[in-house]
């Protein structure tokens, strides 16, 4: 009997042990499993990675370049603006770059409106599209200036939801093809300079006086662009559509998700209204963290990086460089960053490693199937 309470004795202390021992086990294995959840800022340049709003409009390949170091594939865009180089040699530019490094560069081509008033101009459109994705384009995109800046005969402002522009879109839908929209702008345009919420709206606005809407009363109101971008995608509902810019809705993530509820072939990238959306989690990180989460799916990861001859690479570099790390420690951190666009800092998400992947390259591969080819050898 005294041997079995000596043993007894015994070994209720090492069984106490053993239970320490496995709980402190335990509990190093969960760490290490929260650890995996989420990527750190040494996982960036092993991760792939997917751009989708660039604009190379020269031969350079100062962009192209620096995502291959920072294992990025990236979606060059053209766009009918006046200060890039004409729609065509954007598109002659776009589809050499895809040539080139294929593995690396997918291209948007975009439709012009000139010629708007002829009555074959659809026609004449759709021709070219026709052309650009036997080249190889995967998407095209819409440019500001449908809704604020040009006109037809009568001088009247060309919409979005114009009947024209309908069997294009259908011709787009019909093709596989994505259509990007930048529809309108940011809110603060409507704002006075000093009452605008980001630094970049401040500096873009004071520098582009011709699209800051505060000076110009007799243009379109947001809510009027909005509106126009809705109707248009009501009547084109199977168009698999990407809203640039946060859809212009960065200022409300509420907003945001409704828009996504009630179209879901939408989506919306994230270029240039990253800091947007900083500011808005500054007033309420847990909604601005629980609205990627909950529209993953949705969400694709965009800078616009723009390579034109007013940069020098080693310019395009630092701030490429400087985008990137800022928007990485953001989305996977919860560290506190300071960036140029806020004058306060702000603090990371930290989203689990499945919304990241899905933000900064799965959407992105499930939208565009034929970009990016792996069959290639380049």
């Amino acid at each position: 009997m005294k041997n079995r309470f000596k043993l007894l004795a015994l070994a209720v202390p090492l069984f106490f042990i053993q239970c320490t021992q496995q709980k402190q086990a335990n509990t190093e294995e969960e760490s290490t499993a929260v650890l995996a959840k989420n990527y750190r800022m040494e996982d960036f340049k092993t991760m792939p990675k997917i751009d989708v709003h660039t604009h190379i409009n020269t031969n350079e390949k100062t962009i192209i370049n620096l995502a291959k170091a920072n294992n990025f594939k990236l979606l060059d865009v053209a766009v009918d603006v006046s200060d890039y180089p004409t729609v065509r040699e954007q598109v002659a530019i776009g589809l050499k770059h895809v040539e080139e490094a294929p593995k690396t560069v997918a291209f948007g081509t975009t439709i012009t409106v000139t010629n708007w008033n002829h009555p074959n101009w659809a026609a004449s459109v759709i021709e070219q599209l026709q052309e650009d994705f036997d080249n190889g384009a995967v998407a095209v995109k819409v440019w500001k200036n449908i809704g604020m800046e040009a006109t037809d005969k009568g001088g009247s402002l060309l919409t979005l939801d114009d009947p024209k522009l309908d069997p294009i879109f259908e011709f787009i839908k019909d093709q596989g093809k994505v259509l990007l929209s930048h529809a309108g702008e940011p809110k603060n345009c409507w704002l006075p300079l000093d009452s605008m919420t980001v630094n970049n709206d401040r500096n873009y606005f004071r520098n582009h006086p011709q699209y800051h809407m505060y000076l110009h009363p007799e243009y379109p109101s947001y809510e009027e662009l909005i509106k126009q971008r809705d109707n248009m995608l009501a009547k084109n509902l199977g168009l698999s559509f990407i809203g640039f810019h946060m859809g212009s809705m960065e200022w409300s993530v509420d907003m945001a998700g409704k828009f996504l509820d009630r179209f879901p072939n939408a989506n919306l990238d994230l270029a240039e209204r990253m800091s947007h959306t900083q500011y808005q989690s500054q007033q309420n990180r847990k909604k601005v963290r629980d609205f990627f989460i909950k529209y993953q799916d949705r969400i694709l990861y965009a800078t616009d990086f723009v390579q034109d001859e007013g940069r020098t690479s080693e310019e395009l570099e630092k701030h490429m460089t400087t985008t990137w790390k800022n928007d990485w420690v953001y989305f996977n951190t919860d560290q506190m960053i300071t960036v140029p666009q806020l004058d306060t800092p702000v603090q990371g998400l930290k989203l689990p490693k499945t919304v990241v992947d899905k933000i900064y390259r799965l959407n992105a591969e499930r939208i565009f199937p034929d970009a990016w080819k792996k069959n290639k050898t380049l």
